[in-house]
């Protein structure tokens, strides 16, 4: 985790938090003065930032908006301030509307990014500064603490590479807190193909089947917002088990990036998880990033004790093997 402490200081009305990467300040300037690489980890899991302006000298702006797994957008701006490249930059730090304007009923805050060589790599220290304790309390119970650490957290996998990062590693869990898991698998192949992969009835009838002795019978896929779709498994031959399936509903799709769905398993009371589904492309590998909410830590437990990785590594080793024939 590069986040290694998260301070708040009411009487300097300051919250400051500090990370640790094995990467070169040149790096971390690098990483976070280009809009397409910031806007890969700036917002945490479920807000992914866009960002749509960002003109790096004193007196230029960079407008972005975090997008919820919902579709709703919630607008920010940058005001340049100082540049010091590539130790620091600092930036008044403002909500806004969809039009870049700054909120006034919205605290502003004076944010300082600073980057430091060290032993192992480099430090980032970002030290946010407010005008009143209120505000400071503001942001704080808006989540911010929470939110800037898991959006870092998020930086290794920009800073070293896809294929670095998660190449030959499979699938990946990883617990992010009561309600919220993220699986991640590195696909060797091109994002629209990976694309295709999740949402062609005839690709994943011949990959999305778990474990061997197991088909997709029933494949139904309404690719829209509000569409819903079905899948059903059922065992071929010898193999033991019982027919079952999910369903759901298409809440956003941003085509071939992301799409969110809920999924309920046909028939059960069982109440419905949030599936969030992010690819990125990177050197002609894919990394799929499925960020899973449930509703409670008693389902979480409960859905990852029945080898639910296991079973998706297996569907998605497959994955890479139809991919390759396509």
């Amino acid at each position: 985790m590069p986040v290694t402490d998260v301070t708040t200081d009411p009487e300097a009305l300051t919250m400051t938090l500090t990370a640790e990467f094995v990467a070169s300040p040149q790096r971390l300037w690098e990483a976070f003065t280009d809009p397409r690489q910031l806007e890969r980890f700036w917002g945490p899991p479920g807000y992914p930032a866009t960002f749509t302006e960002f003109e790096l000298a004193p007196g230029g702006r960079a407008r972005y908006h975090m997008t919820s797994p919902r579709g709703e957008q919630y607008h920010g701006v940058w005001e340049f301030l100082v540049i010091d490249g590539p130790r620091s930059f600092t930036v008044l730090d403002s909500f806004s509307d969809a039009e870049g304007r700054v909120l006034s009923e919205m605290p502003t805050s004076r944010m300082v990014f600073e980057f430091e060589e060290t032993a192992s790599g480099a430090r980032l220290t970002n030290t946010t500064s407010f005008d009143s304790a209120e505000a400071l309390e503001q942001i704080v119970a808006m989540g911010a603490v929470e939110g800037s650490t898991m959006a870092l957290d998020q930086l290794d996998r920009v800073l070293e590479g896809l294929r670095a990062y998660a190449g030959g590693k499979g699938t990946q869990t990883e617990i992010l807190d009561d309600t919220h898991v993220r699986i991640t698998r590195l696909i060797d192949g091109p994002i629209d193909l990976v694309w295709r992969a999740h949402h062609e009835p005839e690709l994943m009838k011949k990959w999305l089947l778990g474990p061997d002795g197991w088909r997709l019978a029933v494949c139904e896929v309404d690719s829209t917002v509000g569409g819903r779709y079905q899948h059903v498994w059922e065992p071929v031959g010898d193999t033991e088990g019982e027919r079952f399936g999910f369903d759901g509903e298409t809440l956003f799709i941003d085509a071939p990036r992301r799409v969110v769905t809920t999924e309920h398993m046909t028939g059960t009371d069982f109440p419905s998880t949030l599936n969030d589904l992010n690819l990125y492309e990177e050197d002609g590998a894919t990394l799929i990033t499925l960020l899973i909410e449930y509703p409670d830590s008693q389902t979480r437990d409960m859905v990852l004790a029945t080898g639910m990785t296991d079973g998706m590594e297996a569907s998605y080793a497959r994955m890479e093997s139809v991919l390759a024939a396509v």
